[in-house]
């Protein structure tokens, strides 16, 4: 057998494209089933029963694609919807109690996102925006999110405070260490109050991560620093145990008070009330 030795130059010009195809038998089953659903009127329940009835991890799959979340966004958003249910989130408390598992997810906004994506006409622009929104608009919603939620905060916090640090770490009562938190107010050498904001809605790892975070906020403050702690997301109602912990912080005074989205106006008002007693 006669030896050879190879070079860069003589492989690359050789190199070519491994032939492919996307589909397996679960996708030619998705497809299959995507095709008979015919409705002429508006999406009703009894529509999506029969589709999970047919084939549900199919019928779950177009679900989390109506609803335009990734495979881990989804799962953690039926923790979340189904958090109290003794049967899951899955098959086995579908066929337990169909109404109801349709209900929560129709509760949730799929019969209104089914209804806009159905009633809409696309065009080839609109198809090549969809596939970037699948590709790199997960990781991009996943930024967007956390961000959104700190501009939520912030909006408040300058309509109340001139002065404030963002994204900074804040000397520690020894004046030795430091701990990072998003907002410090008045500044992070000084701070009165310290404010951490946790959004999440996609896998739990982040969301075990914020204890850390948190503990490592109380370990440095000094006793008499307020701390805010501002969070939203329903997957941690699949995460209880975790968001449970949290209110035990706060229950022991490590933490003044777990604010929502929903609780602006608790927020904004603490926040004024702040203000005045330390006259910050």
């Amino acid at each position: 057998m006669q030896r050879h030795k190879q070079t860069k130059n003589e492989l690359i010009p050789k190199l070519g494209v491994v032939a492919t195809d996307w589909q397996d038998e679960f996708s030619e089953n998705f497809i299959d089933i995507l095709s008979k659903f015919a409705v002429n009127s508006q999406v009703k329940a009894s529509d999506l029963i029969d589709l999970l009835e047919q084939n549900f991890e199919a019928a779950i799959t177009l679900f989390r694609l109506v609803l335009e979340l990734s495979k881990d966004e989804f799962t953690e958003t039926l923790k979340g919807i189904f958090y109290d249910s003794e049967s899951g989130h899955g098959k086995t408390a579908f066929k337990k109690d169909p109404d109801q598992y349709v209900k929560r997810l129709e509760d949730f906004g799929l019969l209104e996102a089914l209804d806009r994506l159905m009633s809409r006409d696309y065009t080839w622009k609109e198809v090549v925006q969809e596939r970037l929104k699948i590709g790199r608009g997960s990781a991009i919603k996943g930024q967007r999110r956390g961000k959104n939620l700190e501009d939520f905060v912030e909006k408040l916090v300058v309509e109340v405070f001139d002065q404030y640090e963002v994204r900074k770490s804040f000397v520690g009562a020894t004046g030795l260490t430091t701990a990072k938190a998003d907002f410090c107010i008045p500044s992070t050498q000084h701070p009165s109050i310290v404010i951490e904001v946790k959004a999440y809605g996609a896998t739990g790892s982040k969301q075990s991560d914020v204890i850390g975070d948190v503990r490592r906020i109380i370990a440095e403050k000094r006793s008499d620093t307020y701390f805010f702690l501002v969070t939203d997301g329903v997957t941690w109602m699949a995460r209880m145990r975790d968001f449970e912990r949290l209110i035990e912080y706060q229950n022991l005074g490590s933490i003044y008070r777990i604010y929502t989205q929903q609780m602006k106006e608790d927020l904004l008002s603490d926040l004024k009330q702040i203000k005045l007693e330390l006259n910050i």
